[in-house]
């Protein structure tokens, strides 16, 4: 385990993925809305949009829980991810295994 200020940007690293992920999720339940109020999707279409949304928030929480010593752990990750330039796609894990 880091120093305290290694742990501390650790979590501020975390913080800005979380939020950054949160934010391109909420823009799938913005987009569904929308059609929905363009009459291009019915409310149930929506509701399974706002379903898979929930799904999603659920493992982007469970990847970026900063509980103990992990903070340090998921910050290098989530550096790996950066510098592979192969970002975790939140949307498609929370797909449904069955449509």
């Amino acid at each position: 385990m880091g120093s305290k200020a290694q742990r501390r940007a650790a979590r501020e690293r975390v913080t800005a993925y979380h939020e950054a992920r949160l934010g391109e999720l909420i823009a799938h339940v913005e987009q569904a809305v929308a059609q929905f109020r363009a009459g291009e999707l019915d409310a149930f279409e929506v509701d399974t949009v706002i379903h898979q949304y929930h799904r999603a928030t659920q493992k982007l929480w469970v990847f970026c829980d900063q509980s103990g010593g992990q903070v340090e752990t998921t910050a290098h990750f989530i550096d790996q991810l950066d510098d592979s330039c192969e970002p975790i796609d939140w949307w498609q894990r929370s797909r449904p295994t069955r449509e």
